[in-house]
C-alpha cells in the first residue's frame, strides 16, 4: 500500500523509481508501473493527479508531465503514455524504456483530484477521450474499491475497441460493480454492442439521462474537452459541480504589448553565475536551456507548476493594458484583483452563505489566468485573502 509520501517529495525533489513492468494498452499507448528504489518511502497521492517525470535523452535531462492511471492504494504507481507525433518523450517511453531501467519524478500534483473535489450526492460522471482517460480512470478505480456509496458512470469516446484504453479493464468494472456504469461511444463500434456516433449534446442526453444529479469530471482533447462544456451550459447543467483537466494554456495575444523598440535585457542566475542577455520578446526558458542551464520544464505550457520560480519585489512588469482592477463574479463569490507593486494583491470576498470554499477556489487560478497577463515562463506572486477564515490564515500562491 501506498501510505507514506517519498520524504524527498516533501522538499519538492525529484526521487528516483525503478520500472518494473511494462505492456501495451493499445497500438500507440503504453503503461509503466514504477517502483521506489527504497522500499520503505512508498508514495501517496490524489486520484486524479499528474507527475512530472525525468528523463536522459540525448544526454539532456528532458521533463515531462503525465497523470498517473494506478490508485493510491496500489503497490506500484502506473503511469499511462499515448504516443505523441514527434513527442521527444513519449516516443523514447514507448520505444526505448527497459525494465530495469530508472526514472526521476516530481511530487504528484493537480487540482483535478477526487479528494480536493468529491463527487455531490456520491454519484460522480466521468467523461473522457482518448489518453484523457488516465485520471478518471484512476478516480473511478478509487471510488468503487473505498467508497462503497459512490455510484459512476464512465462515458469514454474513442475510434473503436481496438483504440480503447483500459477497454478490458473497463468491462470489468462493469461487470463487478453494480455501482459502475460503462457508456462507450465510438466512432466505429466493429458490429459490437456499443453506440456508434460523436458526442454531442443529444447523446450526453441519452446516455447519461440523470446528468444534472453528478458531478462531472471531464479530460481529453481541448477541442473535445470545450465541446462538452458548451454541452453542459446549453443544458444548465450548474457548473460549480464541474471540474476538468487540461495542460493546454488558454490562448492569449500579444496585441496588449506595447510595440517598442527591441530592447536587451541581463539576466542573472546566481546558483549557477551565469548572466545572460536576452532581447525582448524572447522566451526566457528557451534562452536559458540554450545555455546549458538544467531547467525543469514538463508540460512546456506554464500549467503544470514545475517551472515556478519566486518573483522578487520589482522584478517584473504588467503590461500597461492589464494595469487595472478587475472585479469579476464567479459562484455568487466576488474576486478583486488590484496591481500592487509588481506583484498582483487578490482580495477575496467571501460569502459563506451564497458560495462554497471548494467550488469558488477551484476557478480561483482561471481567473488570475485571465486577469493578468504573464509572460511565457515568468510568474508573478499571488497573494489573496479570504476575509473569514483564510483572513488568519495568508496563503500565497505562484501562479504559471
Amino acid at each position: 500500500m501506498l501510505s507514506t509520501l517519498l520524504a524527498p517529495w516533501l522538499k519538492n525533489q525529484a526521487v528516483k523509481l525503478t520500472c518494473c513492468d511494462k505492456w501495451h494498452e493499445t497500438e500507440d499507448t503504453i503503461s509503466i508501473k514504477l517502483a521506489c528504489t527504497d522500499e520503505n518511502h512508498l508514495a501517496k497521492f490524489k486520484p486524479g493527479q499528474f507527475v512530472n517525470i525525468g528523463l536522459h535523452i540525448d544526454g539532456k535531462m528532458e521533463y515531462r508531465a503525465y497523470s498517473l492511471s494506478s490508485t493510491p492504494f496500489d503497490t506500484d504507481l502506473q503511469l499511462t503514455i499515448k504516443r505523441v507525433e514527434g513527442g521527444q518523450v513519449s516516443n523514447y517511453l514507448i520505444d526505448q524504456l527497459q525494465i530495469g531501467d530508472s526514472i526521476m519524478m516530481l511530487p504528484p500534483a493537480g487540482e483535478f483530484n477526487s479528494v480536493d473535489h468529491p463527487p455531490r450526492h456520491n454519484k460522480a460522471l466521468c467523461i473522457s477521450a482518448g489518453c484523457g482517460i488516465t485520471p478518471v480512470y484512476s478516480m473511478a478505480k478509487t471510488w468503487l474499491s473505498h467508497n462503497p456509496h459512490c455510484d459512476v458512470h464512465f462515458l469514454h469516446i474513442a475510434r473503436s475497441p481496438a483504440h480503447t484504453i483500459f477497454f478490458n479493464e473497463l468491462k470489468q468494472l462493469h461487470r463487478d460493480h453494480d455501482r459502475f456504469t460503462l457508456s462507450l461511444l465510438l466512432k466505429d463500434n466493429l458490429q459490437t454492442s456499443y453506440p456508434q456516433g460523436r458526442l454531442d449534446q443529444t447523446w450526453l442526453e441519452t446516455l447519461v439521462p440523470d446528468l444534472h444529479d453528478r458531478t462531472v469530471y471531464l479530460c481529453g482533447p481541448t477541442q473535445f474537452m470545450e465541446d462538452v462544456k458548451s454541452y453542459l451550459t446549453d443544458l444548465n447543467f450548474d457548473m460549480s459541480y464541474f471540474h476538468a483537466e487540461s495542460f493546454t494554456p488558454a490562448t492569449d495575444t500579444q496585441d496588449h504589448i506595447d510595440k517598442k523598440p527591441s530592447q536587451t535585457v541581463t539576466l542573472t542566475v546566481p546558483n549557477f553565475n551565469k548572466t545572460v542577455a536576452i532581447e525582448s520578446g524572447s522566451n526566457i526558458a528557451d534562452v536559458l536551456e540554450a545555455q546549458g542551464l538544467p531547467l525543469i520544464i514538463a508540460c512546456r505550457s506554464g500549467i503544470c507548476g514545475s517551472c515556478k520560480c519566486k518573483a522578487t519585489p520589482n522584478s517584473t512588469q504588467t503590461p500597461p493594458a492589464k494595469r487595472h482592477s478587475l472585479q469579476m463574479k464567479l459562484n455568487k463569490a466576488t474576486f478583486l484583483l488590484a496591481p500592487h507593486k509588481s506583484s498582483v494583491i487578490v482580495k477575496f470576498h467571501w460569502d459563506s452563505k451564497k458560495a462554497t470554499r471548494k467550488g469558488s477556489f477551484f476557478q480561483l487560478r482561471q481567473i488570475i489566468s485571465d486577469a493578468v497577463s504573464l509572460a511565457s515562463f515568468v510568474q508573478c506572486q499571488i497573494q489573496y485573502h479570504l476575509d473569514t477564515y483564510l483572513a488568519q490564515h495568508p496563503l500565497q500562491l505562484v501562479c504559471q
